[in-house]
């Protein structure tokens, strides 16, 4: 598979429902972390036109993320467990929703054009390994739905991965 195809036209859901079979057939049999990492931020931004969709990993040694593939503008290259979105949602092991990142306490602002944000913590066994992060331009932009697919997603990686970080 080298295109995503998905109708722009069609719900939000409807385009995760669309979305979902091809990122499983586009990572499937590919053991390397960091390619699957970024044909998914690819397909995700490409699909949904998010401001910033990527990954941090852990970095084990110094216990905070490291910027792993990503689309959008320049990023923050490391993040402290505990700081910001990303380093909470690291620490805290659970999926944040923040519907405006100004209102966050300690949000680290890489890009002052990003409004809202969702994080979620990639777990394996029980370590947290990675998080998907993905900002929006406008305020109050993620919901429950995008928590629900987004974790469909970040299952595709866990369940397809060696973990071999």
């Amino acid at each position: 598979m080298e295109e995503i195809i998905i109708d722009a036209n069609i719900s939000k859901e409807k385009r995760y429902e669309s979305l979902l079979p091809q990122l499983s057939s586009l990572i499937e049999g590919e053991n390397n972390i960091v390619a699957n990492m970024a044909n998914i931020s690819a397909a995700l931004h490409q699909t949904f036109g998010w401001w910033w969709v990527g990954f941090y990993l852990v970095d084990k040694e110094k216990n905070e993320l490291v910027l792993g593939p990503f689309q959008g503008p320049i990023a923050c290259t490391r993040i402290s467990k505990g700081k910001g979105v990303c380093g909470t949602a690291f620490q805290q092991a659970h999926t944040i929703i923040v519907p405006d990142v100004d209102a966050f306490p300690g949000h680290i602002a890489c890009s002052a054009a990003s409004k809202s944000e969702i994080v979620l913590p990639i777990v394996f066994e029980t370590e947290v390994l990675a998080v998907l992060d993905v900002d929006s331009e406008h305020l109050n932009y993620f919901d429950d739905t995008d928590s629900k697919w987004l974790q469909k997603v970040v299952d595709l990686l866990t369940k397809n991965q060696p973990w071999k970080l």
